[in-house]
Parts: structure tokens; sequence; C-alpha cells
């Protein structure tokens, strides 16, 4: 792992600013100088020293979970029939849901302990896309199909623009995807109903560069290598 990566990924500080420190002289590996951000370091045994702090990298844990109807998103709610934390084993309890998906919407919900990554995924500022998927009664017009892309106002404030596309028409229903990076309490929904098109269901099957795929619901799994960069990738982009 390259020195650089070793800093940030040690929750001190950011990509950036470990480049800084490292051109700077501000960190020793095994009781040697080192000034080449790309030095190489192994996690496991060099001993890396940051201005006379010992340091680690810090074990960040990815889960995706296919969350169901009916389930809560949060860490504990005594009121709630049950929460997403119900399905996860003891040992996964620490992590938090990156955002939430409201009580009646299910599919994709990330937990992890990364608190910085899941900042960059839920704030609208970041632009992360959402791609949900909508059944609501109704045939979608196209002038209200354009209403709701270029933005509509809601509570009053305009929504900010999103994509709407794969729509297939059934008996008295329509199914869609829409993908925004906005993340109002119940956005999508108030949305749809005040064009006059209540939502049947709705399942979120994308977030950023990760994807649902075939996962049960009710059912969780650990990110992959290839996610968990992917995700960094994303978090180093936007957290300085």
């Amino acid at each position: 792992m390259r020195l650089q990566v070793f800093l940030s990924h040690s929750g001190v500080c950011s990509r950036r600013r470990a480049l800084d420190l490292v051109k700077q002289g501000c960190v020793v590996v095994n009781n040697q100088m080192v000034c080449e951000p790309s030095f190489e370091v192994n996690p496991e045994k060099d001993r890396v020293i940051l201005e006379g702090m010992p340091l680690e990298v810090k074990r960040y844990e990815y889960i995706l979970f296919n969350k169901p109807k009916g389930v809560t998103t949060t860490k504990m709610d005594r009121f709630a029939e049950r929460t997403v934390m119900d399905f996860l084993p003891k040992e996964l309890k620490h992590l938090y849901p990156v955002g939430r998906l409201d009580k009646d919407t299910e599919g994709l919900l990330l937990l992890t302990n990364n608190g910085k990554l899941a900042n960059s995924l839920m704030h609208p500022r970041f632009e992360v896309d959402k791609v949900y998927r909508a059944e609501v009664r109704g045939h979608l017009k196209e002038n209200d199909k354009m209403r709701l892309q270029k933005g509509i106002i809601l509570e009053g404030r305009r929504t900010a623009p999103c994509k709407i596309d794969q729509v297939v028409f059934g008996p008295d229903k329509t199914i869609f995807e829409i993908t925004l990076h906005e993340g109002r309490k119940r956005q999508i929904r108030m949305m749809l109903i005040s064009l006059g098109y209540p939502v049947i269901s709705l399942k979120r099957v994308e977030e950023g560069p990760i994807s649902l795929g075939d996962l049960p619901t009710g059912k969780w799994r650990k990110l992959t290598e290839e996610e968990i960069t992917d995700l960094r990738t994303l978090g180093e982009k936007e957290v300085k």
C-alpha cells in the first residue's frame, strides 16, 4: 500500500492532506523519514509514525443489505417492530446505515463504520446518483415525466433535476426507474403523489457504483474488494 493511501485509510487525514504531510517530512517509516508519497508500506509489518504518533489502518467494513418493506432504517427504535439491525449478526451490529430508506421503501442499503465515506454518499452536494424502481397507479403522462425531470416545487423548494427511463405501462399502472441524488424525506413518493401518481412500490437498486443485483430481500453480503475500491475512489474525490 502506498504511504499516502496508508495515511488516509488510517483515518487521520484526507489523501490530499497526506500528500502534503509526507512531502513536509512529517512521516517516519521503520525509524526512517520518508518524503515520497508513493513509498510502499506493509500495514502488517511496517511501523508508521506521523508527527510522533504511531498509526495503523483503521479496519473499515462495508456490507450491502436488501431492506424489506416494513423495516425501519435505524440503529435502535423501541417503537419499531423491526429495524435493519435485526437482520445482522452480532459481529456487524457496530455498523451504521448510510442514509435512510423509509419504512415502506425496500432495496439497497449500505452499512459501514467509515463515517467520512458515508457522508460523501449521503450529502446532496456530492451528487451521488441513487436509482429507484418505482411502480405507480395510473399511466405516467409525458408532460408529467418532463416536469418531474426538470424539478417540481415541494414544501416551498424545487427538487433537483432527475432522470426517468425504462418506462413500462401496465393495466392502470406504470413501472419505471428514477435516478436522483437528493435525499429529502419521502421525496420520491411526495413528488409522484403531488402529480397524482400514488406509489404502489418503491425499491432502491443502485447507489453510486454499487448495485443491488440479485441479492434476496432481507439478506446481506459483504462488499467485494472491487466495490470497496470504487467507494473509496468516490470518497477520495469528495472528502478532503
